[in-house]
């Protein structure tokens, strides 16, 4: 069949595609956009399931640059996107992660973006006590594996704070306990920052508040705590979350104060009691930490002072007995002084007519220098000098006197010096044995000790090696001289090669 048979316009009766799209008689299936579908189905999922519970484990839960929470939440069969805005993310009592089991309340609507169903997350709850403290758990490992729990961390407590920060609820049962309990030990000066210790934003108003302890600068209006005591009372898992909460153990662990936790009855226990230096069971006990018994240490310092007392009075009494009888046997003062004084006045009458004496003959001296000082003698004695000197002159004969008398002192030593070249002997016949670098030898011990010698002659030096041994061969025996006439024999030189044996 031609092709333009089956795809007439005419023939087809809506059964199959045309080229064309093209509207029927009585056709009531208008198209819809992409846009309007989606907007049918959103309108739709939202009227359905306006509001939902969801119980599920949380998935890929991520934070947005705009404060936005996104999430899954799954269980073993399906998944289901969630979202939750910025507001709603604000007031969770908790910190959302991967794995925790939560109940989450909202509404189903369309994202047409993706072509995808999601929740709108309104409210989120922790399913049960159980996955609460599965998250307890969870972060208190975490928490544990940087370190913030470490004992080497716990700081000594202040024996006697003299201010003492109290993180609370001003108006709880917490307060007034130990504000009582300090007075009756010791009383202090108390600064209460009042915070929330239940319910949404507690945890951050308790870090802010341990944070701003910290921040207090000695010196200023305000007194620096030298102790900081988190408070509160007793009550379930739920009541006392936020100081669980990981930014109040975190400003627990960095205060640069030492921290009591004193929170819940003796039983509860928080990860802010790890993370402080010091745990108390109530909030009493920590004020009992905090300051010692008044009485108690006013007793104490009594009984020292007693012992003190006695302890300083019983030397001195010894010693004011021993020293009253060393002072009965010790001479008087003006005996010991007398003979000493004689001679002193004795000397200085002495020392008053030798320094007149002195001055005296000091004086006759100087008179009689002063007559031969006069100014046309000192004139007289010049002229004089000055025409003797120009009688004396230099005249060359005198300096050739004494250039003789040096020349002639210095012609034996002139005559001497030659004998003690000691390259001299090299123009009769010697030789000179040296190292390697220069330095001459004289024994053949030392000579055996060289790897290589230089021998200089009259006309030149001959580098020579010893030998692969590193020893020096025994030399060669002299050969005796054949009988001549009885004349005076002349000495035999040694053979230069005959030396080392080479």
């Amino acid at each position: 069949m031609p092709s333009d048979q089956f795809y007439d316009d005419d023939t087809n009766d809506g059964r199959f595609g045309g080229l064309v799209a093209k509207e029927s008689a009585g056709d009531n299936a208008a198209p819809l956009s992409i846009s309007e579908i989606s907007n049918l189905l959103k309108r739709t999922v939202e009227d359905r399931f306006g509001f939902v519970r969801l119980r599920g484990e949380l998935s890929g839960v991520k934070r947005a640059a705009s404060g936005h929470l996104y999430c899954a939440l799954k269980d073993d069969k399906a998944v289901i996107d969630g979202v939750m805005w910025k507001g709603g993310a604000q007031r969770l009592a908790f910190r959302p992660e991967d794995g925790i089991e939560v109940i989450a309340t909202g509404k189903l609507t369309t994202y047409p973006g993706r072509s995808k169903y999601q929740i709108v997350i309104e409210s989120m709850e922790i399913a049960g006590e159980g996955a609460l403290l599965a998250l307890l758990e969870k972060l208190r490992l975490r928490l544990a594996a940087e370190g913030l729990f470490a004992p080497e961390r716990k700081r000594a407590l202040p024996f006697l704070p003299q201010v003492i920060g109290v993180v609370t609820s001003p108006t709880g049962a917490v307060i007034r306990d130990i504000l009582h309990r300090l007075a009756d030990r010791f009383p202090s000066r108390v600064l209460v920052w009042p915070v929330l210790v239940q319910g949404e934003g507690a945890a951050a108003q308790v870090a802010n508040a341990v944070r701003g302890f910290s921040a207090i600068q000695p010196g200023g209006p305000v007194p620096r705590p030298d102790l900081v005591i988190v408070a509160r009372g007793g009550g379930s898992i739920e009541d006392l979350w936020s100081f669980n909460e990981e930014i109040v153990v975190r400003a627990v662990a960095e205060s640069t104060i030492p921290v009591i936790s004193a929170v819940g009855h003796e039983t509860d226990t928080t990860l802010c009691d790890h993370a402080a230096d010091r745990r108390a069971p109530t909030p009493t006990a920590a004020a009992e930490m905090a300051v010692p018994v008044r009485a108690e240490l006013q007793n104490q310092i009594d009984e020292l002072a007693l012992r003190k007392r006695r302890c300083a009075l019983r030397p001195v009494t010894l010693g004011r007995e021993r020293l009253e009888a060393r002072v009965q046997r010790l001479p008087k003062p003006e005996a010991i002084l007398a003979a000493k004084a004689q001679k002193l006045d004795e000397l200085s009458d002495r020392l008053r007519r030798g320094l007149r004496d002195e001055a005296a003959k000091k004086r006759e001296a100087l008179h009689r220098v002063a007559g031969t000082l006069s100014l046309p003698l000192l004139r007289h004695r010049i002229q004089s000098s000055g025409e003797r000197l120009v009688r004396v002159g230099l005249t060359p004969r005198l300096l050739e006197r004494r250039w003789t008398l040096a020349r002639d002192g210095l012609a034996p030593v002139a005559r001497v010096l030659p004998q003690l070249d000691p390259r001299l002997p090299l123009q009769r016949g010697y030789a000179l044995v040296k190292t390697a670098g220069g330095r001459a030898l004289t024994s053949r011990e030392a000579a055996s000790q060289e790897a290589g010698l230089v021998i200089e002659f009259r006309d030149g030096e001959l580098p020579v090696s010893v030998g692969e041994s590193g020893a020096v061969p025994p030399p060669v025996a002299p050969v005796a001289a054949p009988a001549r006439k009885p004349t005076r024999p002349a000495p035999i030189a040694p053979r230069q090669d005959d030396l080392f044996g080479s």
